[in-house]
């Protein structure tokens, strides 16, 4: 993602949503108030963590699995699959990447959730999975749902899975959130329109991929993550680092 011997490149702020957006009610309490100051990198922020393939089981991309207790869990089943690329469209290997999400009724595993969706027992919603030579990960998990949230009187959450990608240092953990291609909640999220640039929402709605669907089993969902340059993702906190 970048030099292991030199600072990591700044944020460009232009293409990130400004702290405070008031339609996204959080922001409102949580923003700051002053410009943000850019610290200089420690030598623990810019080394490690390293990422083996032993590291990771093959289980654990699949969140159909890697949680069931006593069966499958309920849901529509999907692969969600793709590249995680640099600024030159050069793939980036042995790249960690974390996804969570809400089961299919909407509802996250956490105990601070208090949607009346019911836990599905035999589901995790969470997996992890290592790039391959050519940037490559893929995992198999069942199609969120959408949920409510207290931001407005009925604002809901488009169906939507977090990303975590980890580069070469601490300070390079990006986090981001795909969602799904016609999913006509995505233009009404407070959340999505707190970011000014269509063409960044655009690059986080995963596409349709029915030439990696697994037939008679699970559609599949697209989601190349660039990291840097003009076809960047959008990323929510990006630090002094991509």
């Amino acid at each position: 993602m970048t030099r292991r011997d030199g600072p990591f490149f700044a944020r460009d702020r232009q293409w990130h949503p400004p702290a405070l957006a008031p339609a996204y009610r959080s922001s409102v309490a949580r923003s700051p108030r002053w410009p943000a100051l850019s610290i200089g990198q420690t030598r623990s922020e810019i080394t490690g963590p390293v990422f083996r393939p032993d590291d990771v089981a093959a289980i654990d991309r699949d969140l159909i699995l890697n949680h069931a207790r006593d069966g499958e869990p309920v849901g529509e089943r999907i692969v969600v699959h793709g590249r995680v690329l640099d600024e030159e469209a050069r793939p980036v290997p042995n790249t960690l990447v974390e996804i969570w999400q809400a089961n299919a009724g909407g509802r996250y595993r956490h105990r601070n959730d208090g949607y009346l969706a019911a836990l599905d027992p035999n589901f995790g919603g969470c997996g992890r999975a290592l790039t391959d030579a050519e940037g490559r990960y893929h995992f198999r998990t069942i199609k969120p749902g959408a949920y409510p949230w207290r931001n407005g009187g009925n604002d809901w959450r488009p169906a939507h899975i977090h990303f975590s990608v980890f580069g070469t240092g601490w300070a390079q953990r990006l986090v981001t959130q795909m969602y799904f291609e016609g999913d006509p909640l995505i233009p009404r999220c407070p959340i999505v329109n707190a970011i000014p640039d269509p063409e960044a929402v655009d690059r986080l709605v995963a596409r349709l991929d029915m030439n990696a669907a697994i037939p008679f089993d699970c559609l599949a969902y697209r989601f190349d993550i660039v990291l840097r340059g003009r076809r960047a993702t959008f990323f929510e906190t990006r630090p002094e680092g991509t």
